[in-house]
């Protein structure tokens, strides 16, 4: 008897394969931005991707594959993707404010985190949680130690700009009608500016 598979055969393993690993991933984090770790299960992210269970078992052994791979791909986005364009800009000041407009443009990004910290008992979503946040803090204290604050100072600006970003992400999400848009943003931004950048050469201890 032949070993070849029929055309039927091959086509639902074309289907299963069909999805890479990171529609899935992508997936799974869409699905954490909106309802939580919980809603990372198979059979309705299998519904909402239009495949069936197989075309998951395809590619991952269990959910918690599926978790892992998620939040190695939600660590990428906001590490190494969140600074393309970023870090070849030479102006510090220019680089922090383009980080700061990266970081307040997706709304999607700061629900994902809120529901991620929310479930950081969970020791692998905790672990990863941590290494972004510290990640993020050392790369916001590199560019604050480059407009030529001290150590310390750049410590204490870049502590404070990542909480008020923090905060914004917080406001956002659980009274966004409060939240500015469009006009009111933009001078909302601007205020943002002018109270977590120092001007390269100005004061930073809040003397005039």
């Amino acid at each position: 008897m032949s070993n070849q598979k029929s055309p039927g055969a091959r086509g639902s393993d074309a289907v299963k394969s069909s999805l890479s690993v990171e529609a899935w991933a992508e997936a799974a984090l869409d699905a954490l931005a909106t309802g939580g770790l919980d809603a990372v299960a198979v059979e309705p992210l299998a519904r909402r991707l239009g495949v069936t269970k197989g075309s998951f078992y395809w590619h991952f052994p269990s959910r918690e594959a599926l978790l892992r791979e998620a939040l190695k791909l939600w660590e990428r986005h906001e590490t190494i993707d969140a600074r393309a364009g970023v870090e070849e800009m030479t102006d510090p000041y220019e680089r922090i404010v383009r980080l700061f407009k990266q970081a307040n443009s997706s709304y999607k990004a700061g629900r994902l985190y809120l529901a991620l910290a929310a479930a950081s008992d969970d020791p692998a979503v905790g672990e990863v949680v941590k290494r972004v946040s510290a990640n993020r803090l050392n790369y916001l204290n590199q560019c604050y130690r480059a407009l030529g604050l001290s150590e310390l100072d750049a410590r204490l600006w870049s502590t404070f700009a990542y909480a008020t970003f923090i905060g914004n992400q917080q406001v956002h999400r659980d009274t966004p009608e409060q939240f500015p848009v469009d006009e009111d943003f933009r001078a909302y931004f601007k205020l943002m500016l002018k109270t977590l950048v120092p001007r390269p050469g100005g004061p930073v201890d809040g003397e005039a």
